[in-house]
């Protein structure tokens, strides 16, 4: 009987602190319910609409669909787009439109972001007014701009016919064309850009300006030796996604140049291009192998731009 009361004696703590621990768990499980179900939702949602049709495009750049059936061609798809006449023609216009958009819209939401921040009154109405732009329907400012550009009756043009000056066909030429899908795409997305600059620029110690004017340093340099070294990292994070964004051009050249060509095919994009595989001709197979081209093209970019910055942090 001592034994067997001995080894009851030696059980009973083991099974408490098992039941303590599930009851632990118990309420961990119940106060954490609620992040778990939206972690949970978060998760499906990305399965559903992101990873499945990425994961499908990849299988469907390696075959062809006729009839309803499928069948497997290999690279046979990748061959038809790389020797499509406009292949390179849309990758090159893609890379102008992207070094215009840098051109225009990575500089110039910075330096207004600057001239706001320097500024004492007003701050807040210029902050609605920079941000009107993006609250817009993109297709409502992109058809405002086609009737800016139109060369009859549009203002730009009559105002330069009013002052002697010389009229550009805008969207009608194929010099001019992408020029004007670019300031257009600039005024609506810049607002944003502008406001993400300005709170970086709010974080600033002001030390570091009182420091700068005590030596003597002017607007310029303050910007150069103070304000672009204290918000590199966010110079260079907007960067990146700007040149990711705009590779992927389409609403604006589609609205703009009646259906994304432009004259000549000034402002067929690669996005405008696999538009055209997949709804005008029914080539899906194609279709995704230019998209898939396109996300391994920017991913070897982004990749590329994560170890220059660890290197230049380091």
């Amino acid at each position: 009987m001592a034994v067997v009361t001995a080894s009851s004696g030696t059980d009973a703590p083991p099974a408490a602190a098992a039941a303590g621990r599930a009851g632990t768990l118990r309420r961990s499980v119940q106060r954490n319910l609620t992040a778990h179900g939206f972690l949970i939702g978060a998760v499906l949602c990305f399965a559903c609409f992101q990873w499945y049709p990425m994961v499908r495009e990849v299988i469907m750049s390696f075959q062809k669909a006729k009839a309803g059936r499928t069948t497997w061609v290999g690279l046979h798809n990748l061959d038809q787009i790389v020797h499509d006449p406009s292949f390179w023609p849309a990758w090159r216009n893609t890379a102008e439109f992207t070094g215009l958009a840098l051109l225009f819209g990575f500089a110039l939401p910075f330096v207004t972001a600057v001239v706001m921040n320097e500024l004492r009154h007003a701050r807040g109405y210029l902050r609605i007014l920079v941000y009107l732009p993006v609250m817009l329907p993109p297709v409502s400012s992109l058809l405002l701009f086609k009737y800016l550009y139109n060369p009859e009756y549009g203002p730009i043009d009559r105002s330069l016919q009013l002052l002697h000056l010389p009229t550009s066909g805008w969207l009608q030429s194929p010099d001019m064309a992408m020029l004007a899908v670019v300031i257009a795409s600039t005024w609506m997305n810049m607002g944003s850009a502008t406001l993400i600059y300005l709170a970086a620029l709010q974080n600033i110690p002001g030390e570091l300006y009182e420091a700068a004017e005590l030596d003597g340093a002017g607007l310029l340099r303050r910007v150069w030796h103070v304000t672009i070294p204290q918000t590199r990292l966010v110079l260079s994070l907007m960067l990146m996604l700007q040149i990711v964004a705009t590779m992927q051009v389409f609403v604006e050249p589609f609205i703009l140049t009646n259906g994304g060509q432009g004259v000549e095919g000034s402002t067929t994009t690669v996005v405008y291009l696999i538009y055209q595989y997949a709804f005008n001709f029914s080539n899906y197979g194609a279709a995704c192998a230019l998209g898939l081209l396109l996300l391994l093209v920017l991913a070897a970019f982004s990749v590329i731009y994560v170890r220059l910055n660890r290197r230049l942090e380091s």
